[in-house]
């Protein structure tokens, strides 16, 4: 597989879903999306691909190798989603069912650690391939045990036998109901284990989401500390160019100022000159090249 430059650069969440969109419209469509060939049906998605994002320079292979990760993903996550819809217990809400999720994601041990392509999971979800089927809440076992002595209306159980300070052996536990009470300690522990992983969980996705925003406190800190970096080089290069020209300014004030009367004549002549380069610079700054004819007159 080529590398991302090859193929366009990296993947962006709008290209993502365009892709899922394209996939579900083509592979399911009623009429012929049993009877196509894998190339033949890469080739029709690119081409509704190529209609959703106008300008884009992806392949059908780069389409095709896109697929397979996203699929890969996808698959996780419903998977995942399914294990906390069979772990939801009476009482929690969605935000925790998605956190459980999320931990479970995670716990796989292949890919990413979190699941963060939920605008493609709302448009495939409901597809065969991705659909989840409840098995409903879990069942945990009464732990009232399956027999109890009734009652006794006997002329036996009189007052002196109650205030007797003899007591009475406990009838032994029978063992559908140790296996009950077993099944319940079993189950109160899972929901314990559970419960820790999804506090534990929640508290990392928090630290996570922290941690990004101080990132991006930090970058916007940078930001303004490099522009604030330019500006001061920004202005100490006009103060710069300001002291040259400056300097040029008051070298040609003295040019033009310079007396000349006790001077030899080739020193007249060199002065004359510098002030004809003068005149000649201020002309071309002020007016352009075109009122310098005089000075050419005067030369020859």
């Amino acid at each position: 597989m080529g590398s991302s430059s090859e193929t366009g650069g990296a993947w962006s969440v709008m290209e993502d879903v365009s892709l899922c969109e394209s996939w579900l419209h083509i592979s399911h469509c009623p009429v012929t999306g049993n009877e196509m060939k894998f190339c033949h049906m890469w080739k029709k998605i690119h081409q509704d691909f190529c209609e959703r994002v106008s300008g884009t320079t992806r392949t059908d292979q780069a389409l095709s190798s896109r697929w397979k990760i996203l699929n890969k993903e996808l698959a996780k996550w419903r998977d995942a989603l399914a294990k906390a819809m069979d772990n939801h217990r009476s009482g929690e809400n969605l935000t925790s069912e998605t956190i459980q999720a999320q931990m479970f994601f995670g716990a796989t041990g292949q890919g990413k650690k979190s699941f963060n392509h939920t605008h493609c999971w709302e448009v495939v979800k409901n597809c065969k391939k991705f659909q989840i089927i409840p098995t409903g809440p879990t069942v945990v076992l009464n732990e009232t045990p399956l027999y109890e002595t009734p009652a006794s209306d006997s002329p036996m159980d009189s007052p002196m036998s109650q205030d007797s300070p003899i007591e009475k052996e406990p009838r032994p536990i029978g063992r559908k109901a140790a296996k009950a009470k077993r099944g319940s300690n079993s189950t109160k522990s899972s929901s314990k284990f559970l419960e820790e992983l999804s506090r534990m969980q929640a508290m990392r996705i928090e630290m996570d989401m922290k941690q990004q925003e101080h990132d991006r406190a930090i970058d916007v800190e940078n930001a303004k500390e490099r522009e604030y970096v330019r500006q001061q080089r920004e202005y100490a290069r006009q103060e710069r160019e300001y002291a040259r020209q400056e300097k040029i300014e008051n070298k040609d004030r003295e040019t033009m100022a310079m007396d000349t009367t006790h001077m030899s004549p080739d020193t007249k002549q060199y002065w004359k000159l510098e002030r004809r380069d003068v005149m000649r610079r201020r002309l071309f700054r002020d007016d352009g090249p075109s009122n310098t004819d005089w000075l050419n007159d005067q030369n020859n």
